[in-house]
């Protein structure tokens, strides 16, 4: 084999091994119960930047994770949380949708789904990261909103995990394995449950 084949070889057996490496990090550094819940911010679905600061101590705050916006099971558990709403907020529960959809896509998917919840967008991976949620590369959907086509870009693909933050500010809850329908009721269940409100 020449010198140049093999170094090639090589390299692309060194990156492969170094992504394999990168990709499993993730779920290595994953949270656990009872673990300080990491604190984070992020640009909303209305242009503001949401700080959980402002929600962890006064309320049980939800952090679900989404892979896409307006995708079949994403808006499902949003339309769930969206009627559970008052439920949640009788519980003393803070709602918010996180997903690597760009702030436009988020704006897009409220609006067609009527969503009483904020939509954060983590662009870079940074929130998932904290929380140890796996994500791969982005992609786009094309929609049709109030009767206009329109293309929702996100630039990373999230896990589907939620996770519940009780107002102690630690981790009470952990679903890794997450049934999009049901996934609004299973929180509030966890809730009432673990006496986080």
């Amino acid at each position: 084999m020449p010198m140049r084949s093999r170094f090639g070889w090589l390299t692309s057996l060194v990156a492969v091994g170094l992504f394999a490496g990168l990709s499993t990090a993730h779920a290595q550094d994953s949270l656990k119960v009872g673990d300080q819940a990491p604190t984070f911010s992020a640009t909303a679905d209305n242009g503001k930047i949401w700080k959980s600061a402002d929600h962890v101590g006064k309320n049980a705050v939800v952090v679900y994770f989404y892979p896409a916006a307006m995708s079949g099971g994403c808006t499902k558990q949003a339309c769930a949380f969206r009627d559970l709403h008052t439920r949640l907020t009788k519980l003393g529960a803070t709602v918010v949708g996180v997903s690597g959809d760009r702030t436009q896509a988020l704006k897009y998917f409220k609006q067609a789904d009527h969503l009483n919840f904020p939509l954060l967008s983590d662009t870079s991976g940074a929130i998932a990261r904290a929380f140890g949620v796996p994500f791969k590369e982005g992609g786009t959907l094309k929609r049709t909103v109030a009767g206009k086509e329109v293309e929702l870009v996100r630039d990373k693909t999230e896990a589907r995990w939620t996770f519940l933050i009780g107002r102690d500010g630690k981790i009470a809850m952990i679903e890794t394995e997450v049934d999009p329908e049901a996934d609004a009721a299973a929180v509030a269940t966890a809730i009432e449950k673990l006496g986080t409100k």
